[in-house]
């Protein structure tokens, strides 16, 4: 059976008056996400990790920010046309890792739910899903709250 790995990164500055989305659920919290469109970084880092383990390029080459149809669109929308395209959809996901990277928010209470919903969008089982958080300790743009960032890494299997 063949396998492929990817590995995608985002970040995105922290700013008043914008919701905060991360892995597909709002998160309450009084500043959100700076981007184009819902600017969800987890769920940026995890559509660059399917599309470089394809080698299908990255998300701003899918969906630049320069289009104004994608200004405010759900990242998870990004995500699940992605995964239908048919050079993506011959492919299941084996499991993904991913590490969220903000000092606040406090997101475990939420991870459950995140997983839950990444698990959904690629139709797998919530156990082929790892979320994790850490923060910078006040060493970076991270850990100074002016940004949110994320790591993912996915394994693919070729459809049978």
């Amino acid at each position: 059976m063949q396998m492929r790995i990817g590995h995608g990164f985002d970040i995105h500055r922290v700013v008043a008056g914008r919701a905060l989305v991360l892995g597909g659920v709002s998160i309450p919290w009084d500043r959100g996400l700076e981007g184009h469109s819902d600017a969800d970084a987890l769920l940026h880092a995890v559509t660059d990790a399917v599309l470089g383990a394809l080698a299908l390029g990255d998300i701003g080459q899918w969906f630049p920010n320069t289009d104004p149809h994608y200004r405010g669109i759900s990242s998870m929308v990004l995500l699940q046309t992605v995964l239908t395209d048919p050079r993506v959809a011959n492919w299941r996901l084996v499991n993904l890792d991913a590490t969220v990277l903000a000092e606040r928010p406090r997101l475990a209470p939420h991870m459950v739910a995140i997983r839950q919903t990444i698990a959904d969008a690629f139709g797998v089982s919530v156990a082929a899903v790892s979320v994790k958080a850490t923060t910078c300790e006040g060493t970076d743009a991270v850990g100074h709250g002016e940004a949110i960032a994320a790591h993912a890494v996915v394994l693919l299997e070729a459809r049978a």
